[in-house]
């Protein structure tokens, strides 16, 4: 027989778990591009969850979550991230990954929270918010931020999903410049940084260009979940290309 142990080829360093909504296709994308040597991430999915305010909608997520993070558990990854904003607008803040964490005994993370988390690494509490979403949408993650202290001075959306969930699937569709544009005409002068919002909006390559435009900090879901995901393994390597909340903090 061969010795086995704890040995890990590739995730030696961390192994990353990650829910993702059924058609996301941009976050593996971003979270393979960031990860540092000795870094893997292993992805699960769950149904798509936007109602997190009714006892109906939080019992369905609860279910979906446990599921998905007791299965990714069997991986034996170093933490557990459920990646989707608007399914992690949960309050109080953390809620959702302590469940989590009692659920699949691993530590976790989730979108929504870490983008709090990440606002307040980089000392902002003022921010532009930046998102693919309808107004609704917009409107429920104004006041989840607020909740955390952390003022929306202005909001720019899409529009995509006020005909439906089925329109969820265009966001990845936006192209990259269209993104940057996006995102640059959301500021004000008031933001002392901005918050690009939703998982599947593919928004890493503009936070750089977007830090240097704007001369402020720049998070989006990706890159907030992904930095609070390996500071919880212990991997604390400041990495450089992706914005100040990865190379700084």
């Amino acid at each position: 027989m061969p010795r086995t142990g704890d040995y890990r080829p590739y995730g030696y360093r961390a192994k990353l778990g990650l829910i993702v909504p059924p058609t996301n296709t941009v976050n593996e994308a971003e979270w393979a591009r960031m990860a540092p040597e000795g870094v893997t991430v292993h992805v699960a999915r769950m149904p798509l969850h936007s109602d997190t305010t009714s006892v109906a909608g939080r019992e369905a997520l609860y279910a979906d979550v446990r599921l998905a993070s007791t299965e990714l558990a069997k991986a034996s990854p170093d933490v557990i991230a459920y990646a989707c904003t608007a399914g992690s607008m949960v309050t109080p803040l953390d809620t959702l990954t302590r469940f989590m964490e009692e659920v699949s005994g691993v530590p976790a993370v989730a979108t929504a929270p870490a983008l709090v988390h990440a606002c307040r690494a980089l000392g902002v509490t003022r921010v532009a918010l930046a998102t693919p979403y309808h107004d609704a949408l917009n409107d429920h993650e104004v006041h989840f931020l607020a909740a955390s202290g952390i003022e929306a001075v202005s909001v720019r959306g899409l529009g995509i999903g006020a005909g439906g969930p089925q329109e969820y699937v265009r966001i990845a569709r936006v192209p990259k410049d269209d993104v940057f544009a996006h995102c640059r005409a959301a500021d004000a002068p008031a933001a002392e940084g901005m918050v690009v919002s939703c998982t599947d909006f593919a928004a890493m390559e503009a936070i750089p260009r977007l830090e240097a435009a704007l001369g402020k900090p720049v998070v989006s879901s990706n890159l907030a979940t992904f930095w609070l995901a390996l500071r919880t393994a212990g991997i604390e390597d400041r990495i450089p290309g992706f914005g100040k909340l990865l190379a700084l903090h």
